[in-house]
């Protein structure tokens, strides 16, 4: 019985130092973008505040605000348009990022924006 409590906290503390390198290497930036949308990767908008990451998945669009400099709040925000809908938006006070936002693209375009502070960025029509 010892030896098994012994074996279950050796595999708790690798778990934790695996997780803890994987996040160290990935960055705080790249992190939270990976873990909040689902996909590919297939554009970034940069604009003097910050950046849209947009991905892509079966037919669905999800985008993410980071600012530059994260760490302070400040107004940001992130929307998605899919062409003949509503757009879908995440406005506030963050710190770290706005979004993820996500809507059912299927084959049509989409319009994104984003804004962190004073600086925005505006698509146009993308991804047809």
């Amino acid at each position: 019985m010892v030896a098994g409590a012994i074996h279950r906290r050796l595999a708790l503390g690798l778990a934790v130092l695996t997780a803890a390198g994987l996040l160290t290497a990935a960055g705080p930036g790249q992190a939270q973008a990976a873990s909040s949308c689902a996909g590919r990767k297939v554009r970034t908008l940069p604009f003097p505040t910050g950046s849209v990451l947009l991905y892509k998945r079966r037919g669905y669009v999800c985008a993410v605000t980071l600012p530059e400099r994260p760490g302070t709040r400040r107004t940001m925000s992130v929307g998605v348009q899919a062409r003949g809908s509503r757009p879908v938006v995440d406005e506030g006070r963050y710190a770290h990022r706005a979004g993820p936002v996500t809507v059912h693209a299927g084959r049509r375009c989409v319009w994104v924006q984003g804004r962190v502070g004073r600086g925005s960025v505006s698509s146009g029509w993308i991804l047809c």
